[in-house]
């Protein structure tokens, strides 16, 4: 009977040493590889108590440097040493202390073959960006998941529409038909909102793809099916900002993980504070501390947890889903000192990786500042290699949408890219999901249309292209419409009348639009001239431009007439690259172009004539 009675008191002792002990709830990044430039990997750990305990590993080459407890005692930060020999493997993390112990398995694998080496989106490029809610529904069973904030709604023009990740691997070829390289998705990570979750942008957890979207390993799934199409994917990363329901809000591990103490203070976007030599600290510090919207909690990155969590989880995209890029969201809004360090450690990783940052000005120097190589007056140092070019895309944007202001403004924005350490490294679009449609910032009016086209993929610049604008998807431009600019693309969904992956229902002109951007985009992969060649540009008369892209062995002719009647060009004006050529060929047309003595513009025609010769 004693013995019945202490063997029922050491089981209750266990029972309740096994209750007590602290569970895992979650511990990121959830593996990580051999191999690395850096030799160190911080583990966010999270569960009841866990910082009380005292964390030990045993695997050859893997050890302990350090464990850092913060006032919050359901985290423990662990950084492991990897040595250069360490071999990939599995091993346990074994927690002990109150009397309990816990093991939690960890991996180590090892790096795809040249993974460090990758090269990343180039000039030879031209990126394909879609929002993948509104591109198309590949598995209507992910559209609605139990248990989540938000159901779909394709009624609800700012609810979700089902759009996934296999709708896109479904769509591939037809992005790679039409010349596409590079594939830029908005946001694939969890956003457990209650609303406006589609977008993206306002994360709920940042190491796992939102079931809606499809899993981790479809998105992985969908780097690998679109490099087989000679398709590189870029990644959307939010660096500023969470969403309220993240599940660092109900638990945050430090009181200034958050910037404002948690509590919500907009930004005033004064976005030159940050590099004005005469601004109040308070601006400068509103800027990057402030939050967008009460629903997106602004992350304090001057605490280094906070950075190194960051920086490891883009790190970790990269490696795991093989990307060839990352595009970052509201850039400048991140704190500067991190944003250096950001820079420095992704690049220190993967020296031939681009990475192209979000600054919404339309100044040179604005832009200029983050980009890699640039003498700041303040010093200041990034590692940055692109910006998207907001100022030109802006400027041209208006001119072809107010034909009488003619192009001497975008001439002259041109004349400023001595501002930017590496002009030809920036990303040029004709829109984006934020902005109005091209086709309607144009009038409608299908020759400024291609002029916008053709501008788009002859700069010496990084083309990127909105879906929709190949088949001239419109949109109200008077004031800020999310909605319209975000509209579904026509046959990504089961039933709808018009499919404008196969070409069904669309209007003659729609069709048109898409073989003008295929001719463009797939004359412009077979191009070098375009991709490194310079610019020369003569100044803006009478409402028409000419430039020519060049190198050594080849020379293109870009000539655009934004009237509405016939201009004629003396040709003599151009013999600084013409060099008597007495003809060329309009890779648009195939039609010979007279050049001996003058240049006979139609009425809004746009010509890309190939010279002959050197």
């Amino acid at each position: 009977m004693r013995r019945c009675f202490a063997t029922l008191f050491l089981a209750t002792v266990f029972l309740h040493r096994a209750l007590a002990a602290p569970a895992i709830e979650h511990l990121e990044p959830p593996f990580w590889w051999t191999g690395m430039q850096h030799k160190s990997v911080q583990l966010m750990v999270h569960g009841a108590g866990i910082g009380r305990m005292q964390p030990a590993v045993d695997y050859p080459g893997v050890r302990i440097a350090s464990s850092t407890r913060v006032p919050n005692a359901n985290y423990l930060f662990i950084d492991l040493e990897i040595a250069p020999d360490a071999q990939a493997g599995s091993f346990d993390i074994v927690f002990e202390g109150g009397g309990a112990s816990l093991r939690h398995p960890y991996q180590l694998r090892a790096r795809a073959p040249g993974s460090g080496a990758r090269r990343g989106f180039s000039n030879g490029d031209a990126i394909y960006q879609i929002m993948p809610d509104r591109f198309a529904n590949g598995d209507p069973s992910n559209d609605s998941v139990p248990g989540m904030l938000e159901r779909a709604d394709r009624k609800n023009p700012g609810g979700r529409h089902g759009g996934d990740i296999q709708g896109a691997i479904g769509r591939l070829d037809y992005i790679a038909g039409l010349g596409f390289t590079q594939l830029w998705p908005t946001p694939l990570v969890e956003n457990d909102m209650p609303a406006y979750s589609y977008h993206g942008y306002a994360a709920t957890n940042h190491y796992r793809i939102d079931p809606r979207y499809g899993s981790n390993e479809d998105f992985v799934r969908l780097s690998n099916e679109a490099r087989k199409r000679g398709i590189g994917l870029i990644q959307d990363v939010v660096l500023s900002h969470i969403g309220k329901h993240h599940w660092w809000m109900k638990d945050l591990p430090t009181p200034d993980w958050i910037n404002y103490g948690g509590q919500f203070v907009p930004t005033a976007h004064h976005r030159v504070a940050v590099q004005d030599k005469y601004a109040a600290q308070a601006d400068s510090r509103n800027f990057t501390a402030g939050w967008f919207v009460e629903s997106m909690p602004d992350l304090n990155q001057t605490n280094p947890l906070v950075a190194n969590y960051l920086i490891q989880n883009n790190i970790w995209w990269i490696e795991y889903a093989g990307l060839s890029g990352l595009r970052i969201d509201t850039y400048g809004y991140s704190d500067g000192a991190f944003l250096t360090e950001y820079t420095r450690r992704l690049m220190r990783e993967y020296p031939n990786l681009n990475m192209v940052g979000e600054e919404w000005s339309t100044l040179p120097p604005v832009v200029a500042r983050w980009q890699r190589g640039k003498v700041n007056f303040d010093g200041y140092t990034s590692s940055l290699p692109s910006l998207m070019d907001f100022p030109l895309v802006e400027t041209m944007r208006g001119a072809l949408g107010s034909p009488g202001k003619g192009f001497t403004g975008v001439y002259e924005m041109l004349s400023l890219d001595h501002l930017y350490p590496e002009p030809d490294k920036l990303v040029l679009f004709g829109g984006n999901h934020d902005m109005a449609r091209m086709y309607s910032v144009v009038g409608e009016d299908f020759d400024r249309y291609r002029m916008n086209m053709v501008f788009l993929m002859t700069m010496p610049r990084i083309p990127q292209f909105y879906t929709g604008d190949e088949i001239l998807m419109t949109s109200p431009t008077k004031e800020r419409d999310d909605a319209a600019y975000r509209i579904d693309f026509p046959g990504g969904w089961a039933g709808d009348k018009v499919d404008a992956f196969s070409g069904r229902g669309l209007g003659a002109r729609q069709r048109e639009a898409q073989a003008l951007v295929r001719k463009l985009a797939t004359w412009r992969k077979g191009e070098p001239v375009i991709h490194t060649g310079k610019l020369m540009h003569f100044g803006p008369q009478d409402n028409t431009w000419v430039y020519f892209r060049y190198s050594d062995n080849k020379r293109i002719m870009v000539a655009m007439n934004n009237n509405p009647t016939e201009m004629v060009l003396p040709t003599a004006r151009f013999q600084e690259m013409l060099k008597g050529t007495p003809s060329g060929v309009d890779i648009l047309s195939g039609k010979t172009v007279d050049l001996g003595r003058e240049l006979r513009l139609a009425p809004k025609a746009t010509l890309v004539i190939e010279l002959p010769g050197a």
